[in-house]
């Protein structure tokens, strides 16, 4: 058993810097969640969820981060503000080396691209639910839910 609260406050606290550094305001609710699996694997796909919502938000944006459990199954929610995404454009995010936004080079801000492309895979081999939406306003929303 892992909890996916844990991995959530030790996936914020490495990107403390990052989040000061933009000015993000960060809202946290973190419940125990225990999910049965892989801990490496998703302790990565947590830290990702993170990644991903500091990297592509704007200065003085937001994020807002839960974790618990619904449904029997352990939930781990990352919303962020950030560029508009139109909802045809959310499923091509979890493309490999995919990207919205031109890339500047290989050391880069904006990553590799591989960074939900790894969540979409360590949901799948959790057996787990991934469902992504565009925020109001710019953004992204996710929720990735795993058996507990």
């Amino acid at each position: 058993m892992l909890d996916v609260a844990v991995f959530a406050e030790d996936a914020l606290d490495a990107q403390a810097q990052a989040i000061a550094a933009n000015s993000l305001r960060v809202a946290v609710e973190l419940e125990p969640g225990a999910a049965v699996g892989d801990p490496v694997l998703v302790e990565r796909l947590v830290a990702n969820l993170i990644d991903n919502a500091v990297r592509h938000n704007v200065p003085a944006g937001w994020i807002e981060m839960s974790t618990g459990e619904r449904d029997g199954m352990a939930f781990i929610s990352v919303a962020n503000s950030g560029p508009v995404i139109g909802e045809s454009q959310v499923p091509s995010l979890f493309d490999p080396f995919h990207r919205l936004a031109p890339h500047p080079g290989p050391d880069g801000p904006d990553g590799a691209g591989l960074g939900l492309s790894i969540v979409a895979s360590v949901v799948a081999a959790h057996n787990g639910q991934l469902i992504a939406r565009p925020s109001p306003g710019g953004g992204l929303a996710m929720d990735v839910l795993l058996p507990t």
